[in-house]
């Protein structure tokens, strides 16, 4: 297969790491991607309240306290 044809192939590319690396190097359309800056989506933004932290810890304990295997023998009986 020629050059060009695997520039064409992204399956064969898939196979020859390299020649993927040399192909983004020369891109013109990657180098003129801006770049932005993401932060993650489980960052809160607004900081917790003190009340909103013993709320979730009490909401995490009544979990915690229940049990699920009683419940779950009483599904299937």
């Amino acid at each position: 297969m020629t050059t060009a044809a695997l520039a064409l192939n992204p399956f064969s590319l898939m196979m020859e790491p390299e020649l993927v690396l040399q192909t983004m190097e020369r891109s013109q359309q990657l180098r003129r991607l801006r770049r932005h800056k993401l932060r993650p989506l489980d960052k809160p933004l607004i900081p917790y309240t003190s009340e909103a932290l013993a709320a979730q810890a009490a909401y995490d304990a009544a979990i915690d306290a229940e049990d699920f295997e009683d419940q779950a023998e009483s599904y299937l009986n």
